[in-house]
């Protein structure tokens, strides 16, 4: 049995920096499937081995998305650097 690769979260992260689009939670998990595989897991500095779901939960419940009536995205401001 092979091991599952990890992606930092800061990936995902810079992913939504790049595409330049406002999500929803829904809309970012389908993108994070279509980019990274549905399979994927997840770690942060904090945390390891979160499915996509787990993974936008964890990154919003820690202030890593911008909000606006569109829906959310994020900034290279809100990667921690360490």
């Amino acid at each position: 049995m092979s091991e599952k690769a990890s992606v930092q979260g800061h990936e995902v992260m810079n992913m939504i920096i790049e595409s330049g689009k406002n999500y929803t939670t829904e809309s970012l998990i389908a993108d994070i499937h279509a980019t990274f595989g549905e399979d994927t897991r997840f770690h942060t500095c904090s945390a390891e081995n979160m499915d996509a779901k787990a993974l936008v939960s964890f990154l919003a419940a820690r202030g890593k998305f911008i909000g606006s009536e569109e829906g959310f995205s994020t900034s290279a401001e809100k990667i921690c650097n360490h």
